[in-house]
């Protein structure tokens, strides 16, 4: 999968879609973003820049523009991670590994879970 570069306004935008799970308009968009203040026109320039990167499809439908996710949200978050290794630790799992277990804190449950995850990938 491509890597599609996403402001953090535009990934506000991006988790109301994922959310939605069907195509939707910008007017319910502003709804679900009004807490941020933002206006009709700067929820639009998001909405277009995001389909010229190619993480929306825009369909119209009568007056209205219906949006949808063009990639998953696991998706997004697979390249951002895959991204953040490799321009902050030279694309070693290994370093970046150690660097989150050297700043988090776990419970016997969070290790029991990664020690699952660990054995399912050895398989």
């Amino acid at each position: 999968m491509k890597h599609i570069s996403i402001g953090e306004a535009e990934l506000e935008i991006m988790k109301v879609i994922w959310k939605a799970k069907e195509p939707i308009t910008s007017l319910e968009i502003g709804r679900a973003v009004e807490s941020k203040g933002w206006k009709k026109t700067t929820i639009a320039t998001f909405l277009t820049r995001l389909v010229e990167k190619g993480a929306l499809k825009a369909e119209k439908q009568g007056k209205l523009y219906y949006y949808t996710s063009m990639i998953t949200e696991k998706e997004y978050r697979q390249s951002q991670t895959k991204n953040l290794i490799q321009s902050l630790y030279n694309g070693s799992v290994r370093e970046f590994t150690a660097a989150f277990f050297e700043e988090q804190t776990f419970t016997d449950k969070d290790i029991q879970e990664l020690r699952a995850m660990l054995d399912e990938m050895e398989e």
